[in-house]
């Protein structure tokens, strides 16, 4: 076993693509395919499954995945402390709901190791792709909420992929508006203040349900709904249409914008904001210091 293999066993297992994962190591396909086929036999197990979309980890690639990270991220301190010439290129990968505090966040861990060379990956997702990255080890934690409406369904669906959900605080729904929307002078707003307005939420897929919705309030209590799939179209129709979402109310002006404001929704009901996690997998420190900087940003 070498340290090349287990780069490249996290290569693809980040880019779920054999293909892929050559480009970015810069080597031929066949190279990538012989020394992980090599590391299976050598360790009686097979790390990766075939598909026709790819390849997914098995229950073995999984764990081994955890350790090859490890392994790896200790190299890089070591040739750190006695290497000045060697340049560690640290990997990092996150999958989040649309929140600007995680892409702030984001950004502190980046500024923290302020690295000559870095390869890290967020990604702003639905739901459902979120529990299927950190699943299949795409990405080291994913950001999402539990409410009453969900908590039941996710809950089973995090145990049975062997995650954990790490809650980071409880917020009370807020609206996002802009600030000359015409109920932007109130101090908090209600359900039926809003029936006339857009409802804009995230689009989730075949997963349009409540219980993967990033809005916990469900498009049934409201006349006018648009669907959106990034965070930038759907802060140009709150301004353009005077329309609305909601959220946990942490606003980021930098990301943002000044002219988007949050209220709060008189509701009787809460959003559990976390970070989910392969249980049994050490956290590297960029994981570790991103959850640091997730709470500076929400507390």
């Amino acid at each position: 076993m070498t340290l090349q293999q287990l780069k490249y066993v996290v290569t693809v297992a980040e880019c779920g693509n054999i293909t892929e994962a050559a480009k970015q190591l810069f080597v031929s396909q066949p190279t990538v395919t012989s020394a992980i086929h090599d590391l299976e036999k050598e360790m009686q197990i097979v790390i990766f499954i075939r598909t026709n979309k790819g390849v997914i980890l098995s229950e073995d690639g999984e764990r081994f995945l955890g350790h090859a990270r490890q392994v790896l991220e200790q190299v890089d301190l070591i040739e750190g402390i006695y290497k000045d010439d060697v340049v560690s290129k640290p990997h990092f990968a996150v999958s989040c709901q649309h929140y600007s505090f995680a892409v702030n966040a984001f950004v502190d861990v980046i500024r923290e190791f302020d690295a000559c060379q870095y390869d890290f990956t967020i990604r702003e997702e639905q739901t459902h792709e979120i529990i299927e990255d950190v699943t299949n080890l795409k990405s080291e934690l994913g950001v999402i909420y539990l409410s009453s409406k969900n908590t039941e369904v996710l809950s089973k669906m995090l145990k049975r992929n062997e995650l954990e959900f790490t809650e980071l605080f409880t917020a009370t729904p807020h609206v996002f508006i802009c600030d000359s929307h015409p109920l932007a002078s109130k101090k908090s707003i209600t359900m039926d203040d809003l029936q006339d307005y857009p409802y804009l939420t995230y689009e989730q897929g075949e997963y349009n349900s409540q219980y993967f919705s990033e809005e916990f309030v469900s498009t049934l209590d409201s006349r006018k709904n648009i669907r959106v799939r990034d965070r930038a179209t759907l802060f140009n129709l709150i301004i353009g249409l005077n329309g609305y979402t909601v959220c946990s109310g942490v606003i980021s002006a930098e990301l943002n914008g000044r002219n988007i404001i949050s209220k709060p929704l008189d509701v009787e009901e809460y959003m559990r904001i976390g970070i989910i996690s392969r249980k049994g997998v050490v956290l590297s420190r960029y994981a570790r210091e991103y959850i640091e900087a997730l709470k500076a940003h929400c507390m």
